[in-house]
């Protein structure tokens, strides 16, 4: 038996969308463990002063991590079985890449490399993610 969201969307589509998804848990489940484990290495090739404290890069390290173990699950399952993994992991796009051009405009950025790469990153994963819940919702069953 053919899964509900292939009902309507095609193979094709289905596919692409899980290879974005794939992608995406690649991205963030790599970043996750630099920042995590490694962070004081980006830093120091970046020139960052590192931190008096690491908590607070560990913790967004393990963030990431965890968004990326939550794509992999959609990437495993049904697209519309996770519509709203779907949306959890939009808005942690749109929530990085907001919050990486706000710092940029007001020159609170450790580096412009968090937001000119990893922030226009996350805006094209977010632009993706929208189209692939637009698509969800237009080819529902009914």
């Amino acid at each position: 038996m053919r899964a509900h969201t292939e009902d309507k969307m095609s193979t094709r589509r289905v596919k692409y969308y899980k290879g974005l998804f794939l992608t995406a848990a690649l991205y963030d489940t790599v970043l996750g463990v630099i920042f995590t484990f490694f962070y004081r290495y980006p830093f120091r090739w970046l020139n960052i002063p590192l931190p008096s404290s690491g908590a607070y890069v560990t913790l967004i390290g393990a963030f990431l991590f965890v968004i990326g173990v939550g794509y992999v699950l959609v990437y495993r399952g049904d697209l519309r079985a996770n519509f709203d993994l779907i949306v959890v992991g939009t808005l942690y796009k749109v929530a990085y890449s907001g919050v990486a051009f706000y710092q940029l405009a007001v020159g609170d950025i450790p580096h412009v490399l968090f937001a000119l790469l990893f922030g226009v990153v996350d805006a094209l994963f977010a632009v993706l993610f929208l189209e692939c819940l637009w698509q969800l919702r237009r080819n529902r069953s009914v």
